[in-house]
């Protein structure tokens, strides 16, 4: 049977299988203990609830053996039937642990709205580099597969000509560090990138330079008040200058950053392969990976991540 006390003592092994360092796993989890009693209660105490408060099935595993486990589904995203043989539970159990662990984990963590809603705040040049280090972001947006739908309307539009497959779509904006300062909810595989930014771009301050790709063609036209870079385009019947090489080479040493940090979401395997779970639960999901994600990079940089707990 898995367990912390055994998978800690193997450091290399547990970043394996959870994504995160023991250091960090050890953070996140003391942030959780500490809120688990009010979060507990305020579940226990729902008005739909029929039970008393003490009433109910209790908790197989303890609570730092449910968050190993929430992390090891997140970055392996293997079975229930796997995840159950490897904790010693059945699938309905593991179901029900994560549900109720993962609104938990979302308070104790960056997550992209908490920094966004921070950004918002912002008074002076010193909390400007904070979050807008060099005054730039970088804006891209990342697809995942999942199952064929049986609808056929839903089938079309799901439907990703890029991919060839069908896919939802989440656009994310990052800074120079990789945090990830913004993203959308989901959007249907078969819109387009830039009219995804066009209906839930965030709000930038206007000393920011905002950084895309060659998918946002039109941006400066339609957004003259917004501080864009986008790489430059070859004129047809004509061979790319040496200035637009090198400008654009430029552009993709800056923009690697948040393809960077798409990347390093998609370590964890749940926003990498087929979304198997059922669409409703993406956004929420969405947002712990890329949460966890924002906590490793912030670790990283020496910040103070209990701003963003609760």
């Amino acid at each position: 049977m898995m367990t912390y006390s055994k998978l800690s003592k193997k450091p290399t092994i547990f970043r394996t299988f959870t994504g995160l360092t023991v250091p960090e796993f050890d953070k996140l989890f003391s942030f959780i203990e500490s809120e688990y009693p009010k979060c507990e209660l305020e579940r226990l105490g729902k008005r739909d609830r029929t039970n008393a408060i003490g009433q109910g099935r209790k908790f197989s595993l303890d609570l730092i053996d449910r968050l190993l486990m929430l992390l090891v589904y997140y970055r392996i995203y293997c079975s229930f039937t796997l995840v159950g043989f490897l904790f010693n539970l059945d699938q309905s159990n593991i179901w029900r642990d994560i549900k109720y662990l993962e609104p938990l984990v979302q308070k104790c963590i960056p997550l992209p709205e908490k920094v966004y809603r921070s950004t918002k705040k912002m008074k002076t040049m010193d909390d400007l580099m904070k979050y807008y280090p060099e005054a730039k972001a970088l804006i891209d947006a990342t697809e995942q597969e999942i199952p064929r739908p049986c609808n056929k309307r839903r089938r079309k539009s799901y439907y990703s000509g890029k991919k060839k497959k069908h896919t939802v779509k989440t656009q994310m904006m990052a800074n120079k560090n990789g945090w990830i300062l913004h993203k959308t909810k989901h959007d249907k595989g078969k819109k387009h990138d830039y009219d995804v930014f066009k209906e839930k771009h965030p709000r930038i301050p206007s000393d920011v330079e905002v950084i895309l790709d060659s998918g946002y063609q039109g941006i400066q036209k339609d957004f003259p008040a917004m501080k864009t870079r986008i790489p430059r385009k070859k004129q047809k019947g004509k061979p790319r200058s040496k200035e637009d090489k090198k400008f654009n080479r430029k552009l993709s040493r800056e923009r690697v950053i948040v393809e960077n940090t798409i990347g390093r979401t998609k370590k964890f395997r749940i926003m990498a392969e087929t979304f198997r779970n059922r669409l409703k639960r993406y956004d929420g999901i969405c947002s712990v990976v890329y949460g966890l994600t924002n906590f490793r990079a912030m670790m990283g940089d020496g910040i103070d991540v209990s701003q963003f707990v609760g």
